[in-house]
């Protein structure tokens, strides 16, 4: 899980044995690539021999979890699907899992959020896919960090959490603001936006906007800063 791993290795240098292939955090990472969250190499990851595995809810699979317990292995599994949440479970997986001090960063994240006084309300649609359009829908990490900033997902009260929807059904829902963020698809300035003519369309790092680690340090200046760019 790339924000766990940028998390721990930022924290405690060198504990870390193994990560997946999609962690690209700290620079130079160096540990054992066992796979995708999805599809992890489990053999891999029980020859490590780890003393703990940390993993999530959302991205891991039970069988997958299963398969490393039945191996004698000890999984901890993280639910974050709220800035709150997320604070709450880092502590848990550095102080109490990983055994270290509680980091400076994780303090200073806290405060800067504590500190964000949200801009006048907008409406918006948070795609994460396309082909198909896949946006975000209830109870998402990623809504919560939104609307700390002032902007309310349209889709919050759908009853699936990433919802396959038409485009024509995006453009028609009465947005104020379309985000778009660079993970898991990679939307950019000339793929995304054409497709919802007359919005301001919000380009955002999507590591600020999913990932929950020393990343959230920055998240509020980094991501205020380009809704305000597409706001004015």
């Amino acid at each position: 899980m790339p924000s766990l791993t940028e998390a721990v290795a930022e924290t405690g240098p060198g504990l870390l044995v193994g990560a997946t292939d999609w962690c690209s955090h700290p620079a130079g990472l160096d540990a054992t690539r066992v796979g995708g969250t999805k599809n992890p190499a489990v053999e891999r990851i029980v020859r490590l021999a780890p003393d703990l595995v940390l993993a999530n809810e959302e991205e891991n699979r039970p069988a997958d979890l299963d398969a490393l317990r039945a191996a004698g292995l000890e999984v901890l599994v993280t639910r974050i699907r709220t800035l709150d949440e997320g604070f709450t479970e880092l502590d848990r997986v550095l102080t109490r899992g990983c055994g270290l001090p509680r980091p400076r960063w994780l303090d200073e994240a806290r405060a800067a959020w504590r500190d964000v006084r949200p801009a006048a309300p907008v409406r918006a649609v948070v795609p994460v896919w396309r082909r198909p359009w896949m946006v975000l829908g209830r109870d998402t990490f990623a809504a919560d960090v939104l609307a700390r900033l002032g902007v309310a997902n349209v889709w919050q009260d759908h009853p699936e959490r990433y919802p396959a929807l038409p485009l024509a059904e995006l453009n028609g829902c009465g947005a104020d603001l379309v985000v778009l963020p660079d993970e898991p698809y990679r939307f950019t300035a000339e793929d995304g936006p054409e497709a919802f003519p007359g919005l301001p369309c919000a380009l955002v790092d999507g590591r600020h906007l999913t990932w929950y680690g020393p990343s959230l340090v920055r998240a509020p200046a980094v991501l205020g800063d380009a809704l305000r760019a597409a706001l004015t």
